[in-house]
């Protein structure tokens, strides 16, 4: 599935906010039950696994100039919870974009 985020940042200013928000990407699960990881293959993706619920989801983030791309593959055992993954995809997505707390 894949989820677009629209912002007007910009790609650098994404980029940097995405950095700097990434470790709290597992505060979107409910109950905060999920473990995360995520890597950056290069300077505009990030690559995430989530595993929750004895199930792992994996994707992507590309950062473009005025959109955040998510892109991940839900287990079928998932699959109907797919509008409340989009859900919390697009909650967190904004989150990771929010100015970091001073």
């Amino acid at each position: 599935m894949e989820i677009a985020i629209p912002h007007k940042l910009g790609r650098e200013e994404a980029r940097r906010r995405m950095r700097s928000n990434s470790a709290s990407i597992g505060d979107a699960v409910p109950g905060g039950i999920a473990q995360v990881s995520a890597s950056w293959p290069n300077d505009d993706r990030m690559v995430l696994a989530i595993s929750a619920m004895g199930q792992t989801m994996e994707g992507h983030v590309d950062i473009e100039e005025d959109r955040l791309l998510f892109t991940l593959e839900l287990p079928f055992m998932l699959s109907f919870a797919e509008p409340m993954v989009a859900s919390m995809v697009r909650d967190q997505g904004q989150h990771l974009l929010a100015l970091p707390k001073s």
